[in-house]
């Protein structure tokens, strides 16, 4: 009788319980002993030598027991492997070819002892084929269910693990703040700040003998504890997880972990390392700076960040409703996107106003003597104008129709001359009117009422639609009008519904207070109904 000489190969995913006295591995290797000792009478004989890999999975072929099984197989010192169940050898199908090839090359083969078959017979390899098939199918979904998980926790701003960034700790699904670790993010921040620039920031950094977090492997090695490079410098940076943020597939939201650096001065940082990013290689351009940044807010309460745009080589910023980047505009369709330069000046204009009025002083210093008041007046008359006014903003809020504008006590203080305690709360406070028009893609802002907005080229159009429509009741023909005024038919017969508008909407047109979507474009692309009180009706639901 021919002796088949059997190897047992156990596996276990986790290394949980593997420390017992008696564990999964040990419970697997005893059924399948058990078998072989079955299977005596067919000379199969047990081989002494042990293949166990605990806590490692069955989605890669790289483990060191299997590679051991496998290189014996090849030496032909295995005739047959014996497992207690065949994902406990692989999961993948791809896998399981690769396996097979090898044994029987060998002329070996591997027996399940917990499903009745073996892949000596081309039966037992068929039924295999298909058990892992599904095997395969179970591990595929297990997968989509756990980055499904992670996916929505991360939603709800839970930290899901991996490597612990510098300056926190993990504590459960949740991070906290590492006091010794996080002066020196800290510290690198306010370096990038100062210097805006990653090279000067990674010298400084050196100089200061700031180093990466120190950390000891299982192996025993140490890795860490090295001068920061420019690209960890970046990484550190743009990471949102210091703002109180999460992360996920390229969209970030709100963390349930304390911020190690204040969102106002993160989202800075970022507007530097993104004006620096489009830097000319090797120029001298000094980029605008946003001086209201972490201090606009919407009517949600959402913060207005800085954004910005090119066309035709010009830098245009804006100050965008975070929603807006962060990808939740769906939700919130009455997002804000501001041009920057106009809000300024208007808000600088609006501040200076206030400041420079003759009876700002008497709201500001309600219960001070006259002398007082006088000596205040006095002091923000002459310092308004070489002050900046942006800078003695606490706090912007915008809601549709109105904003209101918060003073710094300690700055309004210093101009007028007194100490923040003698000044009056409600006078540190400006509410304004304030409206925004939009023509296209271009906003222009107003404060107070919106003046009219007369659309000289409607008016022009609305002109030559009628002097056309005289011509045509007149016995002209469009192609006679189109050659004597330099245009095509096509556009006379565009313009020619112009003609024909109802006399409320010219007069309104003429006003400049007809809905800003009215445009001529508007006109010729949708078109209006023939009755005067459809038109009407049509327009006012603009």
């Amino acid at each position: 009788m021919r002796r088949i000489r059997c190897a047992i190969y156990t596996r276990k995913s986790s290394e949980e319980g593997l420390d017992q006295d008696f564990n999964s591995l040990d419970a697997q290797r005893e059924a399948c002993a058990a078998y072989i000792a079955s299977q005596r009478h067919e000379g199969w004989y047990l081989l002494p030598e042990r293949y166990d890999d605990g806590g490692i999975s069955g989605g890669t072929l790289d483990r060191p027991a299997l590679t051991r099984l496998m290189q014996a197989i090849r030496d032909r010192r295995v005739d047959r492997i014996v497992v207690y169940k065949i994902d406990r050898l692989t999961r993948s199908l791809s896998d399981f070819a690769k396996l097979v090839e090898t044994l029987e090359a060998a002329e070996a083969s591997f027996v399940s002892v917990t499903q009745s078959f073996n892949t000596a017979t081309s039966m037992g390899r068929l039924t295999l084929n298909m058990l892992l098939s599904f095997a395969q199918f179970e591990r595929e979904v297990t997968a989509e269910r756990i980055r499904d998980k992670i996916a929505a926790s991360k939603r709800k701003g839970l930290w899901m693990g991996g490597t612990v960034p510098l300056g926190y700790r993990a504590e459960g699904r949740s991070l906290e703040i590492d006091a010794t670790e996080a002066k020196t993010v800290r510290t690198l921040y306010d370096l990038y700040r100062t210097h805006g620039c990653l090279h000067e920031t990674r010298l400084q950094a050196v100089a200061l003998g700031l180093r990466s977090r120190r950390r000891e492997r299982a192996d025993g090695r140490t890795v860490g504890g090295l001068a920061f490079s420019r690209g960890h410098l970046h990484h550190i940076l743009t990471n949102p997880i210091y703002a109180g943020r999460i992360r996920h597939k390229g969209e970030v939201h709100e963390g349930q972990h304390p911020a190690l650096i204040d969102p106002a001065l993160w989202e800075s940082v970022q507007e530097q390392l993104q004006d620096q990013a489009t830097q000319p290689r090797g120029g001298t351009r000094k980029t605008a700076p946003s001086p209201l940044i972490g201090r606009l807010f919407d009517e949600t309460g959402d913060r207005l960040t800085p954004s910005h745009s090119r066309k035709g080589g010009k830098r245009l910023r804006y100050y965008v409703s975070r929603r807006l980047i962060t990808g939740r505009s769906k939700d919130h369709p009455d997002a804000w996107r501001l041009p920057a330069a106009p809000l300024e000046r208007m808000l600088t204009d609006l501040i200076q106003a206030h400041l420079s009025a003759p009876q700002t002083a008497a709201r500001l210093l309600q219960d001070q003597p006259a002398a007082t008041l006088a000596s205040a007046s006095e002091k923000l008359a002459a310092r308004t104008g070489d002050a900046n006014p942006l800078s003695l903003i606490d706090r912007v809020d915008l809601r549709p129709g109105a904003l209101t504008v918060q003073l710094q006590p300690k700055a309004v203080a210093e101009l007028a001359g007194c100490i923040p305690d003698d000044l009056h709360p409600k006078s540190l406070r400006i509410e304004a009117p304030f409206q925004t028009r939009r023509r296209g893609v271009e906003i222009k802002l107003h404060l107070g009422d919106a003046p009219p907005n007369i659309d000289q080229t409607l008016i022009r159009n609305i002109i030559k639609a009628r002097g056309w429509l005289t011509g045509i009741l007149a016995g002209e023909s469009i192609a006679g009008i189109a050659s004597a005024d330099g245009t095509s038919p096509r556009r006379i017969k565009d313009l020619l519904p112009l003609a024909l508008l109802a006399p409320h909407l010219l007069e309104t047109i003429a006003k400049g207070t007809q809905p800003p979507a009215l445009t001529t474009d508007y006109l010729v692309k949708t078109g209006l109904p023939p009755l005067w009180a459809d038109q009407i009706k049509h327009v006012a639901d603009l």
